[in-house]
C-alpha cells in the first residue's frame, strides 16, 4: 500500500484519471455480474410453480426488487454508454466523475433489490415476523460492509503503511525502476 501511495505522487494528473477510470471498470465488472444475475433470476421467477401461490404482499415485493434491480442494471452499464459517447473526446475527468455517481446509484438500487429479494423469499418461506427480522438482518448486514465500513474506513491509514513509510526513511520518495515497472 506505501508503495502505491509513492507511486500515486509521481503520476501525471492524466495518468490519474486513467488509474481512477481503470479502478472503477473493475468495480463495475464485479457489480454488473452479480446485478445481472439477480436480474435474471427475478426475470424469472414469475414463471416458476410456485408463483401464483404468492400474496399480494410479496408480489409487491417483487415488483419492487425487480424495477430496482433493473434501475441497478441500467446505472451499473451506462458508463459503458458514456464512455462510448465521449471516446476519444479528452473527456476523461467528466466520465470518472459521472461513472462515480452511477456507479454508486446502482449500489443504491442493487441494495434494495438485494433486500426486497431477502424479504419475498423469506415471506414466501416463514412467517411475516420471521421474515421481517431475517429481511433487516440482511440489510444491516449489506450496510455495514456497503457504507459504514467503507465511510468509517475513508480516513484511516494503515498502521502498516507507517511502519512501511518509518523502515524505508527516505528511500521511500523515490520509487526503484522495478517499483516503476
Amino acid at each position: 500500500m506505501a508503495a502505491e501511495k509513492r507511486r500515486m505522487k509521481h503520476e501525471s494528473e492524466k495518468q490519474r484519471w486513467d488509474r481512477n477510470f481503470a479502478d472503477l471498470l473493475q468495480e463495475l465488472r464485479v457489480a454488473q455480474t452479480g446485478v445481472q444475475i439477480l436480474f435474471a433470476f427475478l426475470l424469472t421467477l414469475p414463471f416458476s410453480n410456485g408463483f401464483p401461490k404468492t400474496t399480494a404482499f410479496q408480489k409487491d415485493t417483487y415488483i419492487v426488487a425487480l424495477l430496482a434491480a433493473a434501475a441497478a442494471t441500467a446505472m451499473i452499464i451506462s458508463p459503458v454508454a458514456f464512455h462510448r459517447a465521449l471516446f476519444r473526446q479528452g473527456r476523461k475527468p467528466e466520465l470518472v466523475r459521472y461513472a462515480h455517481k452511477m456507479a454508486t446509484g446502482g449500489l443504491a438500487f442493487m441494495l434494495i433489490s438485494m433486500v426486497s429479494s431477502v424479504l419475498l423469499i423469506t415471506d414466501y418461506l416463514v412467517s411475516r415476523w420471521v421474515a421481517l427480522v431475517l429481511t433487516g438482518i440482511a440489510a444491516a448486514f449489506f450496510l455495514t460492509f456497503w457504507a459504514a465500513v467503507p465511510w468509517a474506513r475513508r480516513n484511516w491509514v494503515d498502521d502498516d503503511d507507517e511502519d512501511d513509510d518509518a523502515e524505508f526513511g527516505e528511500q521511500a520518495a523515490e520509487p526503484s525502476e522495478a517499483a516503476r515497472a
